[in-house]
């Protein structure tokens, strides 16, 4: 299993718009289902007003390779551009099954 962590550095007052964006277009939902996800949950931050958190389970690095191909996450990373000023990023690997 494959579990990262992300924090998304939000420019000051864009991370409602954000996430709002996220769910409007479905790309929690879109990468939810994927085959290999077993977890993909935004969290906003209590301690930083900019931060929001992202919680991903894959089932194998393939999987979320092939996570990285797809139309929703590219739509991803067009809705950051503006957004976003960066994001920290911690990967895990486990024998864990979700």
């Amino acid at each position: 299993m494959l579990v990262l962590n992300v924090i998304f550095k939000c420019e000051p007052g864009k991370r409602e718009e954000l996430r709002e964006l996220i769910r409007e277009e479905g790309i929690d939902v879109a990468s939810r289902n994927e085959e290999g996800n077993h977890k993909y949950e935004f969290y906003m931050s209590t301690e930083d007003p900019n931060d929001i958190f992202l919680l991903e389970f894959w089932e194998d690095v393939d999987a979320w390779m092939h996570h990285r191909t797809l139309p929703h996450y590219a739509r991803l990373e067009e809705l950051k551009k503006g957004r976003v000023k960066g994001a920290e990023i911690s990967k895990y690997f486990t024998d864990e099954e979700a």
